[in-house]
């Protein structure tokens, strides 16, 4: 690809890394404004306007624009990191550990918003995770390397896979455990 088409095809997907990555010398809205003013020539009323929706959209308040990242609670920065990984109508998100440093509430919530924007987006979602209740509650397939190879299958699938590594994994103690829980709710709109 030459640069023009590289350019074009990083406009087609979403990043979300482990901790948000949010710039810190900016404030929120301006790291949501920050994909729109690279890649469109939009007036900046519009890409304000387009940055504030994707604030509402992922269930932040709007106060919560000028906020700085240091003044965001964890689960706070890693939605507005999501709102920035949809500021330019991605086709698919890639999510990095997303509910990595989470209590359990906030993950769960993590969890639905990341269904709700699947379904209501028709977004694709590729998510690096070791979070079990994520790969359960969110996961439609899952890949997994073992033994230099990677294997792919459902919940259900891994579970009746008698590989060692695979067994413990989806067989384990942790699993029986989130199998015992009570389902969040997915309730709410985007």
């Amino acid at each position: 690809m030459d640069d023009a088409q590289k350019k074009e095809m990083a406009k087609k997907w979403g990043v979300l890394f482990q901790d948000g990555a949010l710039f810190s010398g900016f404030n929120v809205l301006d790291n949501i404004c920050l994909p729109l003013r690279e890649h469109t020539d939009l007036a900046d009323k519009d890409i304000q306007s387009l940055a504030m929706f994707k604030l509402h959209a992922v269930g932040l308040k709007p106060e919560t624009a000028k906020k700085k990242p240091s003044e965001l609670s964890g689960g706070m920065a890693k939605r507005a990191g999501i709102a920035r990984s949809l500021a330019l109508d991605p086709e698919i998100l890639f999510l990095d550990e997303p509910t990595a440093g989470l209590d359990p509430v906030a993950a769960a919530a993590f969890d639905d918003l990341i269904l709700q924007l699947r379904r209501v987006l028709e977004l694709s979602v590729l998510i690096i995770t070791h979070d079990l209740d994520t790969l359960v509650d969110v996961c439609d397939r899952i890949a997994m390397i073992v033994d230099k190879k990677i294997v792919t299958g459902t919940v259900a699938e891994m579970m009746k896979m008698e590989h060692p590594q695979i067994r413990e994994y989806f067989r384990g103690s942790r699993m029986r455990a989130v199998q015992r829980e009570p389902k969040h709710s997915q309730a709410g709109a985007v």
